[in-house]
Formats: structure tokens, sequence, C-alpha cells
């Protein structure tokens, strides 16, 4: 697939700003907080509907004027494609495909597939939790656009079931301090059996109904258990190519394993074999082992919310001891599966946005990068200087000035 045009429209600082691609791979290059980033946010957004930068379309339009507008034209083996997405600070955006309107959002993601390798990555070993579920849900829907609404799905009924632990956990805090003023202002030495037997016992048992519980649980169990599968199944495939591209960076002289760490105790071999009756049996399970903890906290303990993924170098945890070079080699790897598996699944390259990444990377990993580009991907760079180039590539590449929300030839 190859980008040709794209045009913003009120889109962060750009005001109205056509870019033509003419080279498989461009260079923007100017000082920082000019609109660099911005453009592959732009192309981010018409890839995945999702930018991760901010979560509110009124942030993403110039000046907060009403209306923001992201056009492009894309090229596939199946044709020309017209893409189409307009934000609205005030209301939904809407999204066109070839001219035509979209009523559902799962027809427009993935028509253009992106790989974003940004210096914001770089945390993804040494970083939370929720860092790496969110590139792994990014990846699963560049591959499976069905999984936006499998994942949608799971946040609604999480939200509903913290709501309903929220509110008990309320009612109970309330039960317990009426009961305790009560007890305060009876005395002692003169309480009536049959005036204590009125006051709640503090805790004694949940205000929650158990069947409006239960339904929420058989809910978030089989939404859960779709969600788990998903990220795993990609997991499984993307891990032996991350492991072959981390052996050829480090020259052979490390292992890496990448590992779901589910926050339920499932079976591998239920998710080996798509047992999603078996996930979500264990789901129920660790459900009702945590059901007095989740209600004191008044929140939902269990789920893939709460999932990890674990990255081991050589059976070390990366996370607590990879070196800073072991954990640019250790992302460095999985960019460069993420790009081979979708070509694979999608049968066309996906492009390549590197925002800012290549001053974070030293002289070898950056070669390594650059030469698995080639010509291979169409991919879009961010810089502020062109020193780290080779004159030979750059003779093959495009080459954009950026200066305050205005693009034109260097």
């Amino acid at each position: 697939m190859y980008l040709k045009t794209l045009h913003l429209r009120q889109f962060r600082n750009y005001f109205d700003q056509k870019v033509a691609f003419d080279a498989p791979k461009t260079i923007l290059v100017g000082n920082n907080a000019q609109g660099k980033s911005n453009l592959l946010e732009a192309v981010e957004l018409l890839s995945t509907l999702k930018s991760h930068r901010v979560g509110r379309d009124r942030d993403l339009i110039l000046d907060s004027k009403p209306i923001g507008q992201i056009d492009a034209t894309l090229e596939r083996q199946t044709g020309a494609i017209d893409l189409a997405l307009t934000l609205r600070s005030g209301a939904r955006r809407t999204l066109k495909l070839n001219g035509e309107p979209l009523r559902r959002h799962l027809d427009f993601l993935s028509v253009l597939n992106v790989v974003q390798f940004s210096c914001l990555d770089l945390d993804l070993v040494r970083g939370g939790p929720e860092g790496r579920r969110n590139w792994i849900d990014r990846l699963v829907i560049q591959l499976e656009p069905i999984y936006a609404h499998i994942l949608q799905q799971y946040n609604q009924i999480l939200r509903q079931r913290n709501a309903l632990l929220k509110r008990s956990k309320e009612i109970r805090k309330a039960e317990f301090s009426e009961g305790f003023d009560k007890m305060r202002f009876i005395a002692p030495e003169s309480p009536e059996p049959e005036n204590t037997e009125d006051l709640p016992i503090p805790n004694s048992q949940f205000p929650l109904p158990s069947s409006e519980l239960a339904l929420w649980d058989a809910q978030l169990a089989t939404a859960g258990a779709r969600v788990i599968r998903r990220r795993d199944r990609i997991l499984e495939r993307l891990m032996p190519l991350a492991r072959n591209w981390h052996r050829s960076i480090s020259g052979s002289a490390e292992v890496l394993d990448v590992k779901y760490d589910a926050n339920i105790e499932v079976s591998s071999e239920f998710i080996a074999k798509d047992n999603l009756e078996g996930v979500r049996q264990a789901f129920l399970e660790k459900i009702q082992k945590r059901a007095i903890a989740e209600q004191f906290q008044g929140t939902t303990l269990v789920g893939p919310h709460r999932d990890d993924i674990t990255f081991t170098i050589n059976n070390t945890p990366a996370r607590q001891y990879a070196s800073q070079g072991q954990q640019r080699t250790l992302v460095l790897a999985l960019k460069l599966a993420e790009l081979q598996l979708i070509e694979e699944v999608v049968g066309e390259a996906p492009l390549l946005l590197l925002d800012d990444v290549l001053a974070e990377l030293d002289l070898s990993r950056q070669n390594q990068l650059l030469e698995t580009i080639q010509e291979r991907f169409q991919t879009l760079i961010t810089t502020t200087h062109l020193g780290a180039f080779d004159a030979q590539w750059l003779r093959q590449t495009q080459i954009l000035s950026v200066v305050a929300g205005q693009i034109n030839r260097f």
C-alpha cells in the first residue's frame, strides 16, 4: 500500500495543507513544535481512528474551531481508495470511504495499515502495563478490525460493573456510618435488646443483589475471554518474528522471549486450542475468588484490563534488569516484527511512521532499521536534522521542511 496524498484542514496547527508523497521515503525536517509529529498523528488516525497522544477530538482541532478534516488518497493492490475523517468538537466524527459515508467505524479501520515507532515506544519495556496493553491492542486491531468492537464491548461491560460495585460500596459505607452514629448516642448502661437488634452490623452483608452481579459476571467473562484469546493469539504469531529480529540485532548474543501474562489462571492449552469456554470458566472462577475484595474496593479486579506482557532476555526479566541499550534493541525488534507480521497477514507492506526515534538509537541500531526499510516499506520520518542519514540513502528520499504548520520542499 502507498499513501499518495494527505490534506489537512484545521487539524492541530495546520490550517490548510496538502502533501503529495512522491517517493517511498519522506523525511519531515524542522525544529521541535513545528507540526512534524502532527502530520504523523493524522496518518495514525486514518489507520486506527485513535491518537496515542490525546483522547478528545476537540484537542485535535485547530484553535478550538468546530471542525477539523483529514483527507487522503491511498493506493492498494485493489486500486485507489479515498479516505476522509471529519472531527467535530461538539459532535460525533464522521467517516467517508471513496466518498460514501460510513455508519460503522469497523469498515474504515485498517484500510490503511501503519506501524508507528516513536520515542514514547522506548518506554514499552520499563513503563506500566497499560502501555503494553495499548500496544498489543493497536496491533490486534490492525490485523483483526473486529477486535475494536470486542474491546469496546468489554470496556462498556467493565464500566457498568464497576459502577455497580462502587454504588454497593457507597451504600455499605453509609450504613456503617449510620450504625456507628446510633451506637455512639446509646448509653452503654441502658440499651434494651430490642433497640440493638435493629442496628445494622457494619459489613455483615453486601447490599448488592447476587443475581444482579452474576449477570454482569457472565457478560464480563464472555467478553473478557474473547479479548484474552485474541491478544494471546497475535502475540504467539509475533513472538518468533521478534525473536529472530532480536537475534539479528544483538548478534545472536541474546534470546528474547515474550509472554502474555493473563490476570486469570488460564491454561495455555485452552488458548492454544482456541477453547473460548475454557477461558471463560477460568475467568468466572477467578471472579468468585476475588468477590469479597472487589466489593470492599468497589472495582473489578479480574480481567484483561489488568493483564500484562512480560519480556525476558536470556531468561532474565527485561523490565527490571535490561540495560538501556537492551531495551532499545528489544523495542526495535518488536517494531520490525510488527511490520513483517502485518505484511504477511494483510498481503501488503504497511506504512512505517518514525517519529523522532532515530536520535534515540545508536548508529548500529539506526543502520539496522534503515537497511530493513530500503524500498520495501513506505516510510515517513520526522527529525530535527539530516545528520543521521547516509548520503546515498537520502538520494532516494523526499525531504520536506516543516515550519509553523507550513510544509515545503527542503
